[in-house]
């Protein structure tokens, strides 16, 4: 049996708690060719208030229903006669002048969910508001075309939260470090001598062999390589960008990485603490996108945002903002049309205080499945594709 058909068939994972396993059962949609290619997702955790990241300085209603957490005007950077970026966001302008990125305006869903646990479950699996489902929107659109090889995972969580590649038969693994996996699986102790007249216990010893055997393997992509020209912050985002930097540099054909920034869930004190966010968020994207440039895998490369919320329009007495709605989010890379996407929501027609949405989020996710993945299915005509790939 195959590595991939193993893993595949078994429910968990006996004596190794870094590797996430699902069963399998979810058909991919047809697929084209595609160059190969990495998705990296960031979350953005806690809900990130969208208003003070791409801010609608023209319009006065901002500074009315802000009065001590608006972005000056002459502070902020300017994308056309109407929107601009948190100066935080600074060290971003120049892949937005080499048309690199991507901004989707008012990105939400039909009526919203304000509770963090049950919306970012919604974004992760690509449900409806009233809608649950078991497995993520990643294990669910990404063709078997487009999944990693025997020897490598599907996909790398660097983080706790594993919802977008949740199910479907991907084998994921979730770490620190990449040498983590090799030392948990070296110290997995396989014995040939145990009775494996169960099938349970025969699957078990099965798949403690191979799972030595991918830490073997990862061991030996990592031989020889130096990290030392890795120059990234040493914030925790950059850190786990590092980490998705030194995997692709080792030559590691892993279609999805996950990462995670926050929290984000500002409902006192905001402005310097969501300005530092947006200021960590921007250096670790930036030197990353430095750190592909030099070794020529900036286009195999896309990222894109997520949140499981915008912020409310108007700030609290706390000075803060509590759960709202819709929000821009972000796509960049070496392949990405940069540029403004969708519109931007009224001021002046809120809904129970909150942005009104105007592109459905899982119009990001079927962009990337046809641009990125070259996958095709009945969903995208629910979910029209953005010209951003």
């Amino acid at each position: 049996m195959r590595r991939r058909q193993l893993l595949q068939s078994l429910a968990v994972t006996a004596g190794a708690g870094w590797l996430s396993r699902f069963a399998a059962g979810a058909t991919s949609p047809p697929a084209i060719a595609r160059p190969f290619g990495s998705l990296v997702l960031v979350e953005l955790k806690g809900g990130n208030d969208g208003l003070n990241t791409l801010i609608p300085y023209a319009d006065p209603a901002y500074y009315r229903l802000r009065p001590n957490l608006a972005v000056a005007r002459e502070q902020v950077l300017s994308l056309d006669e109407h929107l601009g970026l948190n100066p935080a966001l600074e060290p971003l302008w120049p892949i937005w002048q080499d048309r690199q990125l991507a901004l989707v305006l008012g990105v939400g869903y039909e009526e919203p969910n304000r509770s963090h646990f049950r919306s970012i479950d919604i974004w992760e699996t690509g449900s409806d508001s009233h809608e649950v489902l078991n497995e993520g929107w990643v294990s669910r659109w990404m063709p078997a075309s487009a999944r990693g090889t025997e020897d490598l995972p599907d996909a790398v969580v660097l983080g706790n939260a594993d919802g977008p590649v949740r199910g479907g038969g991907l084998q994921v693994i979730s770490l620190k470090t990449p040498e983590q996996v090799v030392r948990e699986a070296a110290r997995l102790e396989v014995s040939d001598t145990l009775s494996a007249d169960r099938e349970a216990l025969a699957h078990i010893l099965a798949v403690r062999r191979q799972l030595r055997q991918t830490g073997s393997e990862l061991k030996q992509y990592l031989a020889g390589f130096d990290d030392a020209a890795l120059d990234l912050p040493k914030s925790p985002l950059g850190q786990q960008l590092k980490q998705v930097a030194r995997m692709l540099l080792a030559g590691m054909k892993i279609p999805v990485f996950q990462v995670r920034i926050g929290s984000f869930d500002t409902h006192n004190q905001q402005r310097a603490r969501h300005d530092r966010l947006l200021a960590q968020l921007a250096e670790a994207l930036a030197a990353f996108r430095q750190v592909l440039l030099a070794a020529g895998l900036w286009d195999e490369v896309v990222i894109m945002s997520y949140s499981e919320f915008g912020r409310r329009v108007a700030e609290n007495a706390a000075r803060g903002t509590d759960h709202g709605a819709a929000a821009p989010h972000f796509v960049l890379g070496g392949r990405v049309k940069g540029g403004l996407y969708g519109e931007q929501p009224s001021l002046s027609d809120l809904r129970r205080g909150d942005l009104q949405y105007r592109v459905d989020y899982r119009q990001l996710y079927t962009t990337l499945a046809r641009g990125w993945w070259g996958s095709s299915g009945a969903w995208q005509q629910r979910y029209p594709t953005l010209d951003f790939l």
